[in-house]
């Protein structure tokens, strides 16, 4: 398991890399091979997604990405294909294990929304995927906040193309080349944060999930924290704000002084009434 995880990860960078395009000698960009192509995460924050877009659940069902929106929680969507050979099962693997060590529970606190890019995918393979995830995650109660869907080329391209995420089949491979995000959503189902990569530091999932359902959960702790620390995309992580501490900073030292003087006053009162002539 740890060579294929490696061996996944290595093909995460190199995605990258592909994204970004090498640069030749004078600052030149190297083309990128064709494998590659269009194979890119162009980043669209706050874009609304097509909520009305229809697609088939794990038992069948037909309904439309909306229904897991709209109800004050935040949710964590992420797109990847079942029977993918490589990148995207450490993919899921990263994000249930960053989800096992924060308290927010799928169903209660968020909606997790699990979307394969694969027309050909259908029911039954979201089914067996949904069991391994449940298994692995083991939180009683947290199969009603996870969902795994299905659907049509036309409905999977509207969605990949509002998360400004680009894939393509590699017929050499028989495999997909595609990159490697979670995506975290608000209740209104307006993109907020793209957590990327295939191993996620789970107090950073937990900000995003906080900042994006908009109070509406986590603890004054939670809510507090989003005020020292602000995302950083460069490294995919909620960091500290020296901005934000300086202004913390500012207003607690005008505090001290505003209570300083207010003892001080109430300190000269005191002394006047006792007739201490040091109070003048």
């Amino acid at each position: 398991m740890k060579a294929r995880t490696i061996a996944a990860a290595a093909l995460w960078l190199l995605a990258s890399c592909a994204e970004a395009g090498d640069t030749g000698e004078g600052g030149r960009k190297e083309p990128l091979p064709n494998e590659f192509q269009g194979v890119e995460l162009v980043e669209h924050l706050d874009a609304q997604l097509p909520l009305g877009s229809e697609f088939l659940d794990e038992a069948g069902g037909r309904i439309t990405l909306g229904s897991y929106f709209g109800q004050n929680r935040p949710v964590l969507m992420v797109l990847v294909y079942f029977q993918c050979p490589m990148l995207c099962t450490p993919l899921l693997n990263g994000m249930v294990d960053a989800m096992r060590e924060i308290p927010l529970t799928p169903g209660k606190d968020y909606e997790c929304v699990i979307v394969s890019f694969d027309p050909l995918e259908g029911p039954e393979l979201a089914r067996k995927k949904k069991e391994s995830l449940l298994e692995s995650y083991a939180r009683p109660g947290a199969g009603v906040g996870v969902h795994l869907l299905t659907g049509e080329k036309a409905n999977i391209a509207k969605l990949a193309a509002a998360i400004g995420f680009g894939y393509k089949w590699v017929e050499r491979d028989r495999m997909y080349a595609h990159p490697a995000s979670l995506y975290v959503c608000t209740p209104a189902g307006r993109l907020s944060q793209y957590l990327k990569g295939v191993a996620f530091e789970p107090r950073t999932l937990r900000l995003s999930l906080v900042e994006a359902g908009q109070g509406k959960i986590g603890t004054a702790t939670d809510q507090l924290a989003l005020f020292c620390y602000q995302y950083d995309p460069s490294k995919a992580k909620y960091s500290l704000s020296a901005i934000r501490l300086m202004r913390i900073g500012g207003v607690l030292t005008v505090l001290f002084i505003a209570l300083g003087l207010v003892w001080l006053r109430g300190a000269r009162r005191n002394r006047l009434a006792r007739g201490d002539p040091s109070g003048a």
